[in-house]
C-alpha cells in the first residue's frame, strides 16, 4: 500500500503543537507569549504573520472582540493573521481557505462569574486557535497544494471593573449590532468579528474551530465533535472526512428558524438567548450572521478537546482534535475541488 509517511508525520506533529499548547498554563501561555510563539513558528514555516492590536481592531469597528478583551489587565489582545502559500500561488490571490480560531487564554465566564468545577480548566478555551494554527504549519509542511489563511482571536476573558456586561450594546466589524446578554458566551463575540475580517479576505471556504458550547458536550460527550454549516455539500464531506480521519463529528440542525430564539428587541441579534437550550445550535446561528453571504462555511464546536483517558490513539486527556480532521477535508475529501 501506499502508506503516506509525511502526511502522517505532518498531521501527528500538529496534533501534538495542538496539545501542547493547549496544556500550558495560564501564566506561560499569556497574549503575548502566544503572539511571540506564533511569531517564531511563522518564520520558521515562512508563512507570513500580521498582528492586529486593539488599536487596529478599534479602527476597524471589532467592537465585539474588543468588550471580551475591555477586561484584561493589560492591552495585549488582537487577532493574528496568518499565510500559507505554495511556491505556485500568485501573492495576490484569495486564499481557498480561511481557518479561524478561538483563542480565549483562560476564561473566568466574566462579570457572570464560572463556578469553581466549570473555570478550573478553563486554560484549555484556546485551542481552537491551536488547531488552525497547527493545521495551517501542517499544510505548509506538506507544501500542500492549497493557499491558506488563518485567523486566530487571542484575549482572556476576565472579570474586573473594566470588563463587558450583560446588556452592552456593541457593533461588530460588519454593523452588526448585538444585545450581551451573558458574559461567559464570549467566544461567539470574539469570533463574530474574526470572521467578519477574514470573510473580507474572501476566501472560497471558511472554516472555525471554537470551544464553544457545552451543550455541544452535553448533546455529543467528549467523543466527538459537533459541526454545522450553510452548505449542504459540505455537510456531506464533514462527515466523511470524520469518518476516514477517526475525528468523528456529528452534524446539527442550521435551520433558519432557529433565529426566533435569538430575536433581539433593541440590536440586529441576542448574543445568546437566556434559557441555554441548543446553545450550540443558536452559537452557530449567530456566527452565521458574521459570515459574508453566499460564502462556504463550516463551525466546528470542539467538544472533544478534552476527554478523562484520552480518546482513540491519543492517550492523553488533552486530545489535539482537529489537525488530523482537517487534513483529511481538505486534502483527501476534496473539498475544495467540490466548491
Amino acid at each position: 500500500g501506499d502508506f503516506a509517511l509525511e502526511h502522517t508525520i505532518a498531521v501527528a506533529r500538529g496534533n501534538n503543537l495542538v496539545r501542547w499548547l493547549t496544556a500550558l498554563p495560564p501564566n506561560k501561555l499569556d497574549a503575548r507569549s502566544y503572539r511571540e510563539s506564533i511569531a517564531a513558528l511563522a518564520k520558521q514555516h515562512g508563512l507570513q504573520m500580521r498582528w492586529l492590536d486593539e488599536n487596529e481592531l478599534r479602527r476597524l469597528g471589532a467592537n465585539a472582540f474588543l468588550a471580551v478583551a475591555a477586561g484584561n489587565a493589560d492591552r495585549t489582545a488582537g487577532i493574528a493573521h496568518l499565510e500559507y502559500r505554495p511556491k505556485s500561488a500568485a501573492r495576490a490571490t484569495p486564499p481557498d481557505v480561511a481557518l479561524v480560531g478561538k483563542g480565549i487564554l483562560f476564561d473566568t465566564g466574566g462579570t457572570n462569574l464560572k463556578a469553581h468545577r466549570s473555570m478550573l480548566e478553563m486554560h484549555i478555551d484556546m485551542s481552537g486557535s491551536a488547531v488552525a494554527l497547527a493545521s495551517l504549519i501542517a499544510l505548509a509542511e506538506l507544501r500542500a497544494p492549497v493557499t491558506a489563511d488563518a485567523w486566530l482571536a487571542i484575549t482572556e476573558n476576565r472579570i474586573g471593573p473594566t470588563a463587558y456586561r450583560p446588556q452592552d450594546v456593541v457593533t461588530a466589524a460588519n454593523g452588526v449590532t448585538i444585545q450581551v446578554i451573558h458574559t461567559d458566551a464570549e467566544g461567539r463575540m470574539a469570533l463574530a468579528d474574526t470572521l467578519a475580517l477574514a470573510g473580507r479576505t474572501k476566501p472560497r471556504l471558511m472554516i472555525d474551530y471554537a470551544t464553544l458550547t457545552g451543550a455541544c458536550v452535553y448533546a455529543l460527550t467528549e467523543r466527538m465533535s459537533g459541526v454545522f454549516t450553510n452548505s449542504p455539500a459540505l455537510e456531506v464531506k464533514l462527515l466523511a472526512a470524520g469518518r476516514a480521519s477517526g475525528e468523528r463529528v456529528w452534524s446539527f440542525p442550521f435551520d433558519e428558524d432557529y433565529d426566533s430564539d435569538i430575536e433581539s428587541k433593541v440590536a440586529d441579534v441576542l448574543q445568546c438567548n437566556v434559557e441555554g437550550k441548543g446553545d450550540h445550535i443558536l452559537a452557530a446561528r449567530f456566527l452565521s450572521r458574521f459570515v459574508p453571504k453566499g460564502m462556504a462555511w463550516a463551525h466546528v464546536d470542539l467538544a472533544a478537546v478534552m476527554r478523562s483517558g484520552g480518546l482513540a490513539h491519543v492517550n492523553t486527556d488533552l486530545t489535539g482534535f482537529g489537525v488530523r480532521y482537517t487534513l483529511e477535508l481538505l486534502l483527501k475529501q476534496g473539498v475544495l475541488e467540490s466548491m
